[in-house]
């Protein structure tokens, strides 16, 4: 009997993980406790990788957490990035035709469309400055590549709808309702080359699908699309040119 004792203490260290219920209710009092501890100490052990894993997953799904991971492993192609870097170049012109406004004798109607596309391109340029330096990409240095006319760039480098020096210089030359006139012509040639922009991203190969990048070129369709359609109805509703027939 004590023989049989020794052998089932003896055995059951090794046999806890297979042994099926009936054996395990066979154990004495002080065998199934050694074996509790056995089994909890194992489990312990798991949660304890569990939890460090568990808490290594929270941190990383914080938003935080997730905007600066995402720079490091969202994928992202050099058309993604040409479209960021031109498309501050793009905003910048924007921001000098609307500041032209209150000091060209706008229309209060144009000088409320003016300020909220100034706000509005400049909260984008913010986010697109960030999104390079997050990912340690370059920017176009706009200085360097708007020198000349002013809110141009040079000949050779202008985005798509930037107005010319010539329309740039009309513009700014221009008063009152002329000026709301060149200025309403103008920006809505702008938006319409932001808006090729936008196409001659998502049809690009790979390009437009990481989520920053998607999200923002798919706002600059929307919102561009809903301004162009206000300056058109704001364009018809100005007298004719004084020269008109």
């Amino acid at each position: 009997m004590i023989g049989a004792a020794g052998r089932l203490r003896s055995g059951a260290l090794t046999k806890v993980c297979v042994l099926g219920y009936n054996s395990f209710t066979s154990m004495s009092v002080l065998s199934r406790s050694r074996t509790a501890a056995i089994v909890a100490l194992a489990s312990i052990s798991g949660c304890s990788t569990a939890t460090q894993q568990s808490a290594a997953g929270i941190s990383a799904e914080s938003p935080a957490a997730k905007v600066k991971a995402d720079a490091g492993v969202q994928a992202f192609t050099p058309a993604d990035v040409m479209f960021m870097q031109g498309m501050i170049i793009h905003h910048h012109q924007a921001i000098v035709m609307a500041d032209w406004a209150p000091t060209h004798g706008a229309s209060e109607s144009v000088k409320i469309l003016a300020g909220r596309i100034d706000v509005g391109q400049r909260d984008e340029i913010a986010f697109m400055h960030r999104w390079l330096a997050d990912r340690h990409l370059p920017e176009f240095e706009f200085q360097d590549s708007m020198q000349g006319m002013p809110g141009m760039s040079m000949n050779d480098h202008l985005m798509p709808g930037m107005l010319t020096p010539q329309q740039m210089q009309q513009l700014d030359a221009a008063r009152g309702a002329e000026f709301d006139r060149l200025f309403l012509t103008g920006m809505i040639q702008h938006h319409q080359g932001a808006l090729t922009m936008v196409d001659k991203l998502f049809s690009s190969q790979g390009a437009g699908q990481e989520e920053y990048v998607f999200r923002f070129a798919s706002d600059v369709s929307t919102d561009q699309t809903t301004e162009i359609n206000r300056m058109r109805l704001m364009l018809g509703a100005l007298s004719p040119k004084p020269n008109s027939p």
